[in-house]
């Protein structure tokens, strides 16, 4: 029988441990075993990789992660409260889990993972945007992970997959879309955690492309991206006036007009901007 079988189920853990969830850390714990193995599998095969897990909390989604076959399971928890309960999973699967008591946003995790490795978590509302920003935009391509599988608040999952033309298109969906396939790949009402959050929220997959789909420079494109979407209702030509005196000749290069707004601009060409702007015209 495997060790997910002998373990308690996920309210006796938290009753025991007296985990209620805290929202100063962005907690909301998913208690439906079956739920968190549906999860696991939204990240394929995970029979050959490492997986990281960030905010596991009393260990639900990890125990999902061992059961669908994960090779090693790396667990960043930054609550000293669910340390024990995960201890108890660590010790019902020998070898295969790895905890840590830290802060996911000061950790360098890779120096614990072996390739092949993905990402799986239901990540902490308060952290997880900064996260997937960190781990689309590491100083080399490909990354160190193979996939992203990742719950968010909907609102959050929309704005990863939005097209251009919608009010959820922004600079998430660019540098989301630029070097990864995006999908949401699973819908959860509020019930499905405790305590209920107030929105709904969605798994995104995301699978890291070989290559950007375009090539440009990172830090040019984020820099444009930024500045495009930080002021969306304005014209371009307004919106980055600061970035170059000749912005209206560097757009129209780039194949955007002026009058164009950031929402209604595609992937293709803010790269197009972007390489425009580390050279003089």
């Amino acid at each position: 029988m495997s060790g997910i079988d002998t373990l308690p189920p996920l309210r006796e853990v938290i009753a025991a441990h007296d985990l209620s969830a805290r929202k100063s850390l962005g907690q909301n714990f998913l208690l439906d075993l079956n739920l968190t193995a549906k999860i696991a599998r939204v990240a394929g095969d995970l029979a050959g990789s490492d997986v990281l897990e960030v905010g596991p909390g009393p260990g639900g989604l990890t125990r999902g992660l061992l059961a669908e076959g994960a090779r090693r399971v790396l667990a960043i928890e930054k609550d000293t409260r669910c340390l024990a309960a995960l201890s108890d999973i660590a010790e019902a699967y020998p070898g295969r889990v790895e905890v840590i008591n830290a802060d996911a946003l000061e950790l360098d995790a890779t120096q614990h993972l072996n390739a092949p490795i993905k990402v799986v978590s239901n990540l902490p509302y308060n952290v997880g945007t900064e996260l997937l920003i960190r781990w689309l935009t590491p100083p080399t391509w490909p990354p160190f992970w193979q996939s992203l599988t990742l719950m968010f608040q909907r609102e959050v999952a929309e704005r990863i997959v939005a097209q251009p033309g919608s009010k959820a298109y922004g600079r998430l969906a660019v540098l989301a879309q630029w070097r990864a396939e995006a999908k949401i790949a699973l819908s959860l009402p509020p019930e499905a955690f405790t305590p209920p959050p107030k929105v709904s929220s969605a798994v995104v997959h995301l699978t890291a492309l070989p290559q950007p789909r375009f090539e440009t420079d990172q830090r040019v494109l984020e820099h444009v991206v930024a500045k495009a979407f930080n002021q969306r209702r304005k014209m371009l030509r307004a919106a980055l006036k600061g970035l170059a005196p000749d912005i209206e000749d560097r757009l129209i290069a780039a194949g955007i007009k002026p009058t164009d707004r950031a929402e209604t601009v595609g992937l293709e060409q803010f790269c197009a901007l972007a390489r425009g702007m580390e050279s003089p015209l």
